[in-house]
Parts: C-alpha cells; sequence; structure tokens
C-alpha cells in the first residue's frame, strides 16, 4: 500500500493549493468519526475530518453542527484561513529547494512528465518544488482527478463557519512544524517518496485509495477506518513508514497535549482533525485514554 495518498488526512499544509469551503442545505448522515472527551468537569467532543472535500460531503449532521455552533473554541491542526503569509514563508523555507531540486533519473523524469501533462501542470512552476512537496501536488491532483477538492475540504468548511461566527479557532500545529517533518527527509530519501507517488499514481492505486478512504469517511465507516489503521501500521514501503512512524505517531502527542490544554480553559469545545488521527494503537483518543481522560466514541 503506497501510502502518499493518506498524507491528505494527515496534513494539512495541502491547504496551498486553494482552500475554500461548501453552503450547508438539509440534513445529512455521520461523517468521519465523533469522540466525547471528559476530564475534570469539563467535556471536549473530538471529530474526525478529511482534507480534501466533494459536494455530498455537506452538510454535516445536525448534532456535530449543533456543537460546533455553541462550542466556545474549535480547535484544528492548523487554520486553512489563517495569515497566507506564514504559510507561504513555510512552503519557502521547507518546500523550494534554493539551488532546484534534486535530479530525477531520465526514466523516472519521463514518467513524472507524463503525469504532469495528464494533470496539465507546466513543468516550469513545478521546477523549484523538493520532491516531496511535488510527491504531494501529485496527489492532490489525483485526488482531484477522482472527484475529491482541497478546495471542498472539511477542515476549510469548519474554519470559515467559525470565522463567520466570530468564534475562537486554536491552532494546535503549524504549516512550518508540518512542513517541516518532510524536509527532515534527505534528498534521496526524498525522490524516494516522490518515485513512490508517480508509481502509485500509474498503477491506479492511489485512485483506488483515493476512494477507500473517502468512502470510509463519508460513510462513518467504523470497521473500514480501522482496516485503513491495520493497513497503515503493515505498509512497509519508505513512505508507508514515512506517514506512520512521523506524520501519525510522531505527532499524535502534541496533539493529545493541546487538546488536555484546551479542555482546561474552555468546555464544550470541538476539536477537528485528521480521521487517520483518530484511529488504530497509537491514536490520539487512545492516547489520551492512558492519560486518565474518559473518551467515548459517538460514532
Amino acid at each position: 500500500m503506497r501510502r502518499q495518498i493518506i498524507v491528505l488526512f494527515c496534513s494539512l499544509f495541502l491547504f496551498a493549493f486553494g482552500p475554500a469551503a461548501a453552503a450547508e442545505q438539509g440534513a445529512a448522515p455521520n461523517r468521519g468519526a465523533l469522540f466525547k472527551v471528559q476530564q475534570g468537569g469539563h467535556t471536549l467532543y473530538l471529530f474526525g475530518t478529511i482534507h480534501v472535500g466533494a459536494r455530498d460531503f455537506y452538510p454535516l449532521e445536525p448534532r456535530l453542527a449543533g456543537l460546533l455552533k455553541n462550542a466556545p473554541a474549535l480547535a484544528l491542526e492548523i487554520d486553512p484561513l489563517g495569515d497566507p503569509q506564514q504559510l507561504a514563508r513555510a512552503v519557502q523555507q521547507h518546500g523550494l529547494a534554493a539551488k532546484g531540486a534534486p535530479a530525477l533519473a531520465p526514466a523516472w523524469r519521463q514518467r513524472l512528465d507524463r503525469l504532469l501533462q495528464q494533470y496539465n501542470i507546466e513543468p516550469q512552476t513545478v521546477a523549484a518544488m523538493k520532491p516531496w512537496l511535488l510527491a504531494s501536488l501529485l496527489t492532490v491532483s489525483e485526488f482531484a482527478a477522482q472527484g475529491y477538492e482541497a478546495s471542498l475540504a472539511v477542515d476549510a468548511h469548519l474554519s470559515k463557519q467559525a470565522h463567520d461566527a466570530g468564534q475562537k479557532i486554536v491552532e494546535l500545529e503549524s504549516a512550518d512544524s508540518q512542513m517541516a517533518l518532510f524536509d527532515q527527509m534527505s534528498a534521496a530519501e526524498q525522490l524516494v517518496f516522490l518515485q513512490e507517488a508517480i508509481e502509485g499514481i500509474e498503477d491506479k492505486e492511489q485512485a483506488y485509495q483515493a476512494r477507500e478512504i473517502a468512502d470510509a469517511w463519508r460513510h462513518a465507516d467504523v470497521k473500514a477506518l480501522e482496516a485503513l489503521a491495520l493497513k497503515a501500521e503493515q505498509d512497509q514501503t519508505f513512505s508507508g513508514r514515512f506517514v506512520q512512524k512521523v506524520l501519525l505517531e510522531g505527532r499524535n502527542p502534541a496533539l493529545a497535549d493541546g487538546m488536555v490544554k484546551l479542555m482546561a480553559r474552555e468546555n464544550n469545545s470541538v476539536a477537528a482533525i485528521g480521521v487517520l488521527h483518530l484511529i488504530g494503537k497509537t491514536s490520539v483518543p487512545e492516547l489520551l485514554r492512558k492519560r486518565g481522560l474518559t473518551v467515548e466514541r459517538i460514532y
């Protein structure tokens, strides 16, 4: 299971490619995953998001909508509608190569060029991108080809609602901290990361994964989400290990810390983070349970 497609569910910086929000209308079924966390008389609701979207994701179900409306604060990994200059600086520092990106071997370059042409991306527009950022752009493009867009992402939808209502938004991370994790890879490792992304798109595995993950989120399918967590834990590709160890297990403790601090300050807030952070043996809910908090899965 090649894992670049999972990057979309582990980090939010991909809003650099155009965040927006969708309008709500009518009623809706459960989406993603929802947990109720309690400690010391305070409650936090924890919602699992997906960092891309489709129009049929909306509206979100009425119970969640009510929790969001009454929440004193909304916690997100990062605010996709926050300061664009911070995002631009993070891209400049961690995503662009001062002397040009490391060169792919000619055969791989040909395969990359075919994908750029397929997605109508001009080669000169990505020439300075480091391989990890280029791999992420290809992933976004493949999702868009499957009908899932960053412009309809759930996190952006929630952020817009909070901004419109004048609610407090708490950022649990930053674009800089997220991108710095990818920049920790060596030049050689980044090339492997990019090559695995190319292979995953060519053999249609990423297209299959896009549908699989989006459908699991769309239907709040607990069994399907748990199966995805198991696949992630068993994936032995380079990018699979990177996503599991660095983007999930490496970030979950700090995300849990941020939620505990928020609970101490506010009651009935909502935290919304990528749904893959909420499933599996090292998930945020499991970390909170180990710290003595009461965690109930609502759906």
